[in-house]
């Protein structure tokens, strides 16, 4: 374990001379590649250990100790946390080529598009060409997801996604303790604390992910579990998305269809009619959900799955009858719900 802290604290210590020093101006292609060697080396100690209570907190003391004198030595320097292990080789790429004294060698180097077959040192992590490799995986996803017709998520968020879906599976399968899963997901939800508006297309992402296995069908339907029990997320999730995304989601997986349903129900129970506005206002605090919001997933979604359509218009008839039953704009929510999903399905060629 002493290797491994020292191991892990000389590479955050590298990060720091990569983003501050000017140093960086002496590094050759052979330094580049070890220090991303380094960098590979923290992101598997982070999959490994991120679930491991005991090991995290021995690692984040390391990490405290190791920010508080590069902090005294450099005061513009940006802390690295436990998290920020699992993207080390990111933070690497993105803090040298910041770096003014990088090298135009480097620069030239990072940027090829023709990379070369004498590499150096197999040992280390060839990087040439590493940055115009990005560029082209980032620009494959966006015209692989136009031709293909799969729901728009990013490039970003689609890699995430993806990166997401393989460390809970590989977390999964090392332990048959759920808790040590749930942890995981807890850190990513922590990760991104602050910018839920990211993590939604992350999730959705990773739901959409096609499975090849059933150990990759396992951790879909785990995260699907996990989502449901973390109603903010959820939430969040269905109010910040596109209809159609969310449609496809609710498609594939009937745990989310259900869900997704079921909210869709209790916003329109939390709404009020605003005589002076002429609407129906949603009122939980900070919503950002409207009636004309609301009607469009619900479309949306009997659209693409037509098995509810019938089951939920039964359950609205249902509410609308215990609110009086009455057809008077205002008077009842479910009412006015299902008289805008008959006037817009009539309007789209969709009828309920």
């Amino acid at each position: 374990m002493e290797a491994v802290l020292r191991n892990v604290a000389c590479t955050v210590e590298l990060l720091a001379v990569a983003a501050h020093s000017g140093v960086v101006s002496q590094w050759d292609e052979q330094t580049v590649s070890r220090a991303f060697h380094w960098a590979t080396y923290c992101e598997h100690i982070y999959i490994r250990f991120h679930s491991n209570p005991v090991i995290r907190g021995v690692l984040e003391k390391q990490l405290q100790l190791t920010n508080h004198s590069l902090k005294e030595a450099l005061p513009e320097y940006n802390e690295v946390s436990f998290l920020d292990l699992g993207r080390c080789q990111n933070l690497l790429l993105l803090w040298m080529l910041n770096n003014s004294a990088l090298p135009i060698s480097i620069m030239k180097m990072l940027f090829e598009t023709r990379v070369s077959a004498n590499n150096i040192n197999s040992d280390y992590k060839d990087v040439r060409g590493l940055c115009s490799q990005l560029i082209q995986c980032r620009s494959a996803c966006k015209v692989l997801h136009h031709l293909l017709g799969l729901p728009t998520v990013g490039a970003e968020a689609q890699v995430q996604g993806e990166m997401l879906m393989e460390r809970l599976g590989f977390v999964l399968s090392q332990n048959g303790d759920s808790r040590w899963a749930e942890d995981f997901l807890s850190s990513v939800l922590q990760e991104f604390e602050g910018t839920a508006q990211h993590l939604c297309p992350v999730i959705a992402a990773a739901l959409l992910t096609t499975t090849d296995s059933a150990a990759q069908t396992a951790s879909q339907n785990f995260l699907l579990d996990w989502l449901q029990s973390q109603h903010g997320v959820l939430q969040h999730m269905c109010s910040a998305l596109p209809s159609k995304l969310l449609a496809d989601l609710a498609k594939k997986h009937q745990i989310f269809r259900d869900a997704f349903c079921k909210l869709l129900k209790k916003w329109a129970s939390e709404m009020e009619y605003r005589i002076n506005e002429g609407e129906w206002i949603h009122t939980a605090a900070n919503s950002t959900v409207s009636f004309q919001k609301m009607t469009e997933h619900f479309l949306t979604l009997f659209e693409a799955c037509p098995s509810i359509r019938t089951e939920t218009e039964d359950e609205l008839q249902a509410l609308k009858l215990s609110d009086g039953d009455f057809d008077v704009r205002g008077l009842s929510v479910w009412g006015d719900l299902l008289l805008a999903l008959s006037n817009e399905a009539h309007s789209s060629g969709f009828f309920i």
